[in-house]
């Protein structure tokens, strides 16, 4: 079954073989936290990709959330401060996780277990919680999901 795509504000990226849908309000720094996790795992050997910066499409295939991109935007990100660049780019991948982000305040500073978040009304993903201005995002939900890099 398929449902019908829902565009979402989100950055969508994948490392290895994860899907990372990087969630959050306006200004968090989606996109830069998922260029510089491109830009960390081409460096270490690893493949990855961006597949849709600003505005994603999100479907649901064989019970798979999938993650696409408008036609007028592929291969696009946009780099606050620097303006938008290209970059390497696929299509559509399904997406494993969430990215959201982390409490600076200390708030929380232990996520829950097993927290989840709603995407659209078909899709739940687990979350990973992450700072803006970490130094190393990549090694950080690697450590989350160790996985990502296989």
């Amino acid at each position: 079954m398929t449902t019908a795509p829902v565009n979402i504000h989100a950055t969508a990226i994948v490392v290895g073989k994860t899907g990372l849908l990087f969630m959050g309000p306006s200004g968090w720094g989606k996109s830069m936290l998922a260029f510089t996790c491109l830009t960390e795992a081409r460096r270490i050997g690893i493949d990855a990709a961006l597949v849709a910066d600003d505005q994603v499409s999100i479907s649901v295939r064989d019970s798979i959330a999938i993650a696409a991109c408008l036609p007028s935007i592929r291969g696009m990100i946009e780099l606050r401060g620097t303006g938008i660049v290209r970059i390497p780019f696929i299509q559509e991948a399904p997406m494993h996780y969430a990215v959201l982000p982390g409490h600076v305040t200390g708030e929380d500073r232990v996520p829950p277990e097993g927290e989840t978040t709603v995407v659209s009304a078909s899709v739940t993903l687990p979350v990973i919680r992450l700072l803006a201005n970490v130094p190393l995002p990549l090694a950080v939900l690697m450590a989350k999901a160790p996985e990502m890099g296989r």
